[in-house]
């Protein structure tokens, strides 16, 4: 394993709206820095359509998130598409960050590694994976035209892909435990309003049958038509997602019971030079939007520029 002896002023680990917005601001602020993300944008790649972006009507993620990265190019950094096998503090208080081929130092860390989807943990799931079973509509949706589809979840990224499933979908079911789906007005406004799009509350998947493929899903309740399972080809898994603390852990960062990290008003964690920003923090209420992805990514990059330079 090579060694670089630069130290750096910071490495930024995470390249979704919080880590490259912490590199943007860190370019400002003539920080010396890496950024490393294997996929820039991560989770918001997968967004049809983004409608709450200040500024702009309407954009994919996919664009919002290339705009993003053209930014932090334009500051000459380049976006390094390793992962992280190890990170450390040493004696001198300085970083060691390995990604299995090199190891990289830098006198401050910004922990912005997101989310991960959620699993059902239910018999059919991990089987069909691929063969029906999807965590992804931008990515899969075409794949369902004119077929039936169902959709697991109550909130917004729920009710948003019961939405866009309908523009391929000759049927689709939003299948929600609650009794009261927990999205937007906006978006609840749209799904009363199409009729392809059939909502069965307070009921449970509990398990995804079939052959080579998905075919049916079982429920836990007895439906109006006596049976306990819908024909369905494809099932859309949109209940959460978990957050990314793996290298967190090994630098001794404390988390909530929910597994978030733990910030305090400058994105500052429990360990001295930790810095975390995004989905996977405790900041900004947990309102989990890519607008506060990007507030704390700057706010990371701050109060890095404070500790360091001022």
């Amino acid at each position: 394993m090579e060694t670089e002896n630069k130290i750096y002023d910071l490495i930024i680990i995470g390249a979704g709206a919080a880590g490259l917005t912490a590199s943007v601001y860190a370019s400002r602020y003539k920080l010396e820095h890496l950024i490393f993300g294997v996929e820039p944008g991560g989770q918001i790649n997968e967004i049809h359509s983004v409608e709450n972006w200040p500024g702009t009507i309407a954009i994919s993620g996919r664009d919002l998130i290339s705009n993003m990265v053209a930014q932090v190019n334009n500051f000459g950094v380049q976006i390094r598409g390793e992962s992280i096998s190890s990170i450390k503090k040493n004696e001198a208080e300085i970083f060691e960050v390995e990604t299995g081929r090199d190891k990289y130092l830098a006198k401050a860390i910004i922990l912005a590694m997101g989310t991960s989807y959620k699993k059902m943990n239910i018999p059919g799931e991990k089987e069909f994976t691929g063969k029906g079973v999807s965590y992804c509509a931008t990515c899969d949706a075409m794949f369902f035209r004119d077929k039936i589809v169902s959709v697991v979840g109550g909130g917004n990224s729920a009710v948003v892909v019961a939405l866009e499933l309908a523009d391929f979908a000759s049927k689709v079911y939003l299948i929600s435990r609650g009794e009261r789906l927990s999205a937007d007005p906006v978006w609840l406004d749209k799904l009363a309003s199409n009729p392809k799009i059939e909502i069965i509350r307070e009921t449970n998947v509990v398990e995804i049958k079939g052959d080579t493929k998905v075919e049916k899903i079982i429920l836990d309740k007895t439906l109006p038509d006596d049976k306990t399972f819908l024909t369905v080809d494809g099932v859309f898994i949109e209940i959460g997602s978990e957050p990314g603390i793996e290298l967190a852990r090994k630098l001794g960062v404390e988390t909530d019971e929910q597994n978030f990290i733990k910030v305090g008003i400058d994105q500052s964690t429990n360990v001295s030079g930790v810095f975390a920003a995004g989905d996977v923090t405790t900041g900004s209420n947990k309102f989990r939007q890519i607008v506060m992805a990007t507030a704390e990514g700057a706010l990371a990059a701050n109060g890095v520029y404070k500790k360091l330079k001022l």
